[in-house]
């Protein structure tokens, strides 16, 4: 296959189901053939409303010149086996190809918003009257096109936020003003927790449209198993106190800062902490350094849901030390599955995690204090009945939740 952004001849959309809503969701934030672990909680999420309503994908793939030619050597190059179109989760998603400007960064940024639109461009034709709203899932590009987007369609659009586009990339100076008007414009604003509410609002959101649309769970994969039968499964030592780690490895989610920590507390009680990173990022390969030079780390890539949840069955504690977050899924992975979080008290994560009751908060990038709640998370004793009660329900309770939201933008509209 050629990658290119070239206009998709074969593009086929449903055209409602008795009278069922019709949602054209946009994102760079979804799986695809080549990485099909991407953002789990939006195929989740997204899928469940597909019961709802009729759903349609367009899993926007970026892409430069030359990427073709790069092979598995670059993220883009490897982007380019993926297919035009496909099916995931019984999802029809289209796969356009955006341009964009690699490394753009907090001054230059701006710049891909109209490269992202003019990947949707050449598909207009194919979504004309298919649609009664555009959902963009992410604040920019994602969103700022779907506007764009939903205006060249005659439609009202919505937008979803998840955290690292409202802590970060919504305060850049280059884009600031974009996602400021992309929020004022939107027919319904939606965010993952109270805090996130808030934020969007301060960022330009009319209150009266923001609304809170909390993720969901899967319960019957994520509930309270053995430990010993899952350390025994996943090979871990069954004396070891064995934290687990889930997310991109990268150094905003407090790896740096993870590892001194259990550099300082192997100092003082060696060999009694094991860590599992599960994920894959730019530090993988500094983490292994790590481990192979004696740090009680075990690196295993990313990995599919069901292994994420022995993980966690084999887990004293869910870790997750990040300098920003909206409501990270895994935190309520890690409570379904009656396990404590050790987590820094940033984004959303306060919302769903007591201190001391259902785990422990500490203050980003500090070391000492995370090093402190490790050692006295893993010493004590937790509720487990209280644990899996502060987790959510299932996806489909977050879909009807999304779906309401997605009516009351079709009303503003209207």
């Amino acid at each position: 296959m050629q990658c290119s952004g070239a206009l998709l001849g074969t593009t086929h959309f449903s055209s409602g189901d008795g009278g069922r809503l019709r949602v054209l969701a946009v994102t760079r934030i979804f799986p695809n053939r080549v990485e099909p672990l991407a953002c789990p909680f939006q195929r989740r999420q997204l899928a469940a409303l597909s019961r709802l309503a009729d759903v349609q994908v367009l899993g926007v793939v970026p892409w430069v010149p030359g990427a073709s030619l790069m092979g598995d050597r670059a993220r883009v190059g490897k982007l380019c086996r993926v297919p035009a179109e496909d099916t995931i989760d019984g999802l029809h998603v289209v796969h356009p190809r955006a341009p964009y400007l690699p490394l753009a960064g907090p001054w230059l940024s701006a710049v891909n918003g109209p490269l992202y639109l003019a990947g949707l461009v050449p598909h207009l034709a194919a979504l004309r009257r298919r649609f009664d709203v555009v959902l963009g899932a992410f604040l920019f590009p994602d969103a700022w096109a779907a506007r764009h987007l939903a205006r060249a369609l005659g439609l009202p659009y919505a937008v979803k936020a998840h955290g690292t586009d409202v802590n970060v990339i919504a305060r850049w100076p280059s884009v600031r003003a974009l996602v400021h008007a992309t929020l004022q414009r939107a027919g319904v604003v939606i965010g993952v927790s109270r805090p996130m509410l808030e934020a969007l609002a301060a960022l330009g959101a009319p209150r009266d449209r923001v609304t809170l649309v909390p993720n969901g769970v899967d319960r019957a994969l994520f509930q309270p198993r053995s430990r010993g039968e899952a350390r025994a499964a996943l090979g871990l030592d069954a004396r070891s106190k064995v934290l687990v780690y889930v997310g991109r490895l990268e150094p905003e989610k407090g790896l740096h800062e993870l590892c001194d920590a259990l550099a300082s507390i192997e100092a003082r009680a060696p060999k009694q902490f094991t860590v599992a990173l599960v994920g894959d990022g730019s530090m993988r390969k500094t983490l292994e350094e790590k481990r192979d030079a004696g740090l009680p780390l075990v690196v295993t890539g990313a990995r599919p849901a069901e292994e994420v949840a022995r993980f966690l069955a084999a887990s004293d504690a869910l870790v997750l030390p990040s300098w920003n977050e909206g409501t990270p899924n895994v935190v309520l992975e890690a409570l379904a599955a009656g396990r404590p979080v050790v987590a820094t008290r940033v984004g959303g994560i306060p919302d769903v995690v007591s201190h001391e009751r259902t785990g422990l908060l500490v203050p980003a990038r500090d070391t000492a204090a995370l090093a402190r709640a490790i050692e006295q998370a893993t010493s004590r004793s937790w509720d487990e009945d209280e644990l899996t009660r502060a987790a959510p329900p299932g996806w489909d309770r977050s879909a009807e939740a999304l779906l309401a939201a997605l009516e009351r933008a079709r009303s503003v509209h209207a």
